[in-house]
């Protein structure tokens, strides 16, 4: 019988999905199962075996095999035993990909540790945060990020540098995990700001086996592909979806490490010849903002995005680039990913926008605030069925007549103005449009008039004054309505981001507030 990574099509993923097959998929059982073995011991029989593709900022390329990873990260689970570290106990590492990565990261999943990602860009107050919630035992980082991760008594910093790699070599390279699927395997906090602490999603080695689906359906990950995610794998999206999914079906991966810069991605998708790259909407941006994504050769067959929507202007330029629709693929990281785009299915038509539809043995609608089902193009909130409950998404949406949903932003992020409801990311999305306008945010603002009214924050090579500004209202005005367009307009050199990325609203509004107050 075929595995599920033989089929291709949307229809065969409707008729051939079940739960047995996706386990199949794997060694393990719910009461032996680990991640790092399914990850990486058991593709390293080869040798030469390529796992992940590394692109640093500096040029050089870092090049890591099944095998290598596989040896290291025994030699370093023996390591942490013999430091006292137990089933349970929490391992940080602050590192950007590179073998002292993926060496902590499966070497402590081996031991039945947990392992917990941190953002090499953190200064000490968000490390502090971090490490003050999780108690590490041990937090892993480079000599460059040591006096940071200092922060509390009980946590000992190890430097990853030639001595502790020496060190290593006195232990054994093989290691025999007990693990069970329910055992917790990684802490992932979600990507808020550095002065506040998010929620630390806690996965079980298991969870894998349901994050095989977003592999499957939402990058379209099949055995000979060329991989790559360029995203931190600090978050979400760069250690589950580029790094774990790929990895966990054999899949040779690749990854930025150090500063980001767009020509380097560039770079790296022709040298390493990349077929499937999944990316944050951010990058794709960024890539059209070079203005030189034309000198290169892609050998691109697939496409995905997720984080937040993408422009229609940036879809514009990307699409004929690469030859191929970009693929939305939608999600959080408390629910992973429900509706996709099947990257690569020949018999599924992607709509540019659109959020595509739910991967199989998934529902997911779009409710009123009653809670009953919206109609065709009305706006509500997305919601997911989930053992026989619906659960929020606070995300809006739509559902059109073929069955495909479209996101309209979170739902603190719609507008009310004189009695009009207006979505900040369809504004935005307009913005983005001119040609002078490089980045865009969209808020409300307190008016004693009308509530509230749309401000945009726009960076823009462009001088500030009123030529300008009347430019951009009449610009958003003519292509939605004459209602429909940001009063207010701020010129700002930067926009508040998450450290993976995304634009921060909440800062925004925040700043709003803050002044609005004084």
């Amino acid at each position: 019988m075929k595995k599920l990574t033989e089929y291709t099509s949307y229809a065969d993923a409707q008729q051939h999905y079940s739960m047995q097959e996706v386990w199949a998929l794997f060694d393990g059982t719910p009461e032996s199962f680990n991640i790092a073995h399914e990850c990486i011991d058991r593709h390293a029989a080869d040798s030469k075996r390529i796992a992940v593709r590394v692109a640093h900022a500096d040029g050089h390329d870092e090049i890591l095999s099944f095998k290598e990873i596989s040896l290291w990260s025994s030699r370093f689970a023996n390591w942490l035993i013999a430091q006292g570290v137990k089933p349970g106990d929490r391992v940080a590492f602050m590192l950007d990909p590179s073998l002292a990565f993926y060496m902590a990261m499966f070497g402590a999943m081996k031991t039945g540790a947990i392992s917990v990602p941190l953002f090499t860009l953190f200064g000490p107050e968000g490390v502090q945060l971090r490490v003050a919630d999780c108690t590490p035992t041990i937090l892993v980082t480079n000599t460059e990020k040591a006096e940071t991760a200092r922060t509390s008594a009980n946590t000992r910093v190890v430097v990853a540098d030639e001595s502790l790699f020496e060190e290593l070599k006195k232990f054994s390279d093989t290691f025999v995990v007990t693990t069970k699927g329910d055992d917790l395997a990684a802490f992932q906090y979600t990507s808020g700001t550095t002065r506040e602490l998010p929620a630390a999603v806690k996965h079980t080695h298991k969870s894998i086996v349901v994050l095989a689906l977003a592999a499957l359906y939402g990058t379209g990950v099949r055995p000979g592909d060329d991989f790559f995610c360029p995203s931190s794998p600090a978050w979400g999206h760069g250690m589950w979806h580029g790094t774990l999914a790929p990895l966990s079906l054999g899949v040779t991966t690749g990854t930025m490490s150090g500063k980001f810069a767009a020509i380097r991605l560039l770079q790296a998708l022709q040298d390493f010849k990349i077929t499937n790259l999944s990316a944050a909407a951010t990058h794709y941006r960024m890539m059209k903002a070079t203005g030189e994504a034309e000198k290169f050769k892609f050998n691109i067959q697939k496409l995905s995005y997720t984080g937040e929507p993408i422009d229609t202007a940036t879809l514009e330029y990307v699409e004929p680039l690469f030859g191929h629709p970009v693929c939305s693929m939608y999600g959080t990281t408390e629910i992973g990913v429900v509706l996709v785009n099947y990257p690569g299915a020949p018999d599924f038509q992607v709509k540019p926008g659109s959020l595509g539809k739910a991967i199989p043995g998934q529902t997911v609608e779009v409710h009123d605030p009653s809670g009953k089902r919206c109609e065709p193009r009305q706006v509500g909130e997305l919601k997911l069925l989930r053992r026989g409950q619906w659960v929020a998404t606070k995300d809006l949406g739509y559902i059109d007549e073929d069955g495909y949903l479209y996101h309209g932003g979170r739902a603190d992020d719609v507008i009310i103005s004189a009695g009009w409801t207006m979505s900040a990311v369809e504004i935005e999305n307009v913005l983005l449009k001119h040609p002078d306008v490089r980045e865009a945010a969209v808020i409300g603002v307190k008016d004693q008039l009308r509530g509230q009214v749309v401000k945009a924050f726009v960076v823009s090579p462009r001088n500030t004054d009123d030529v300008f500004i009347r430019e951009l209202q009449d610009f958003t005005r003519e292509r939605l309505s004459q209602h429909e367009y940001p009063r207010v307009i701020a010129i700002v050199d930067e926009l508040p981001k998450t450290p993976a990325g995304k634009v921060n609203r909440k800062v925004l509004r925040d700043r709003e507030s803050a002044a609005a107050v004084a």
